[in-house]
């Protein structure tokens, strides 16, 4: 499909927007598909009413009751499945080990830190750690501290690396700082704290069977192989930057799946040409469900938001930066926020549990004091 304009439009998307004007943008296949730019004189989150099921959503998911050792279901479909969970700190005593026959079990590490011990070895956490557990490795969480991950459970593929394209193989991050699964740093903590897991839950079709054994679970003593769980920090991402036009949220993708993608927003310096829009643009995600989940930071672009607030914006429902952002823009230099996005090709579902959690007026943030 060749490119047609009409009336006042820019040469470049993001840049040069008239004075006064806003844009919008209307993209297919979450920023990778055919696009258009619309320049209109007013926001398009200028509603004063929203009257049906179609709306945004914000749940404040520090507030959900501490159900320690449960994944708390928050959002799902079926490719993916959206989790709270909460650990107290491990005693080597009463451990057992986990295995999902449903999916590839992606935590991440909102709060604590910890070991996973692994057929494969030791992995270390942190605040800020991403631990990649492939469908059926068995695996015990030791948490050294209390512990809440966001739990992202691929339902229908494995996870892969993003695209990386003409910016080459080491972009966005060298596989070089995964954190690779260490024998035998886990057989010394078993024997130094006298772990010995005998028995192993596992998830099937979202019932759990529990297999109980003689001796450790946890005994290889060799592997080789490119399937394997391992662990990725945010400090070793590298986010894509560009310093003359702002880039789509696609360009910040971690981890791609069947059905979604998992991507992470990171502190970056804001664009510096003067006609460059420096905040998230409107934009209609015409076929995603996009969920921000805020981690650590001050999250500028959307007002009154503080960590561990999940947001929903379903596809269909046009989006952008609060108006006291836009106002704001000129006095920041950088971006200070990590949150985590999930963007889901099929609708999520949201389950009722949560909804006693949800923000009800959030969808009037949008409209100016």
């Amino acid at each position: 499909m060749f490119q047609y304009n009409q009336g006042s439009h820019t040469t470049q998307g993001h840049k040069g927007i008239p004075e006064g004007h806003y844009e919008e943008e209307q993209g297919r296949k979450g920023f990778f598909g055919p696009v258009s730019h619309l320049i209109k004189p007013e926001p398009s989150t200028r509603w004063t009413t929203i009257d049906g099921p179609l709306r945004p959503h914000l749940y404040d998911v520090v507030e959900l009751n501490k159900n320690y050792g449960s994944w708390q279901r928050l959002l799902f479909n079926s490719d993916v499945g959206i989790y709270n969970l909460w650990l107290q700190p491990s005693s080597a005593q009463e451990l057992d080990a986990f295995r999902n026959a449903d999916g590839e079990t992606l935590y991440f590490c909102h709060r604590g830190e910890g070991v996973v011990l692994t057929e494969y070895g030791l992995l270390k956490f942190e605040q800020g750690s991403y631990i990649c557990i492939p469908k059926c490795v068995t695996h015990t969480i030791f948490s050294l501290t209390e512990v809440n991950f966001l739990v992202i459970e691929s339902r229908s593929s494995m996870y892969r690396e993003p695209e990386r394209g003409m910016v080459g193989r080491n972009a966005f991050y060298d596989l070089a700082a995964l954190g690779k699964p260490n024998l035998d740093e886990m057989q010394n903590l078993m024997k130094t704290k006298n772990i010995d897991v005998k028995e192993i839950l596992v998830r099937r079709q979202d019932h759990c069977t529990r297999f109980g054994y003689s001796g450790n679970v946890y005994d290889t003593i060799g592997w080789k192989g490119d399937f394997f769980p391992y662990t990725l920090h945010i400090r070793d991402l590298m986010p894509m930057l560009s310093h003359r036009v702002h880039l789509p949220p696609s360009t910040h993708t971690t981890f791609a799946a069947n059905g979604f993608v998992v991507c992470t927003f990171l502190p970056r310096p804001l664009e510096t040409d003067v006609d460059a829009l420096k905040v998230p643009f409107y934009h209609q995600n015409i076929d995603y469900d996009e969920v921000l989940f805020y981690h650590d930071g001050n999250f500028f672009s959307r007002d009154n938001l503080h960590a561990g607030m999940m947001t929903l914006h379903p596809a269909g429902f046009p989006h952008g930066p609060h108006p006291k952002a836009v106002q704001n823009v000129n006095t920041k230099t950088h971006t200070d926020e990590v949150a985590v996005m999930i963007d889901t090709w099929k609708p999520l579902t949201i389950d009722p549990s949560i909804e006693k959690v949800e923000v009800a007026n959030y969808w009037q943030s949008w409209m100016s004091k």
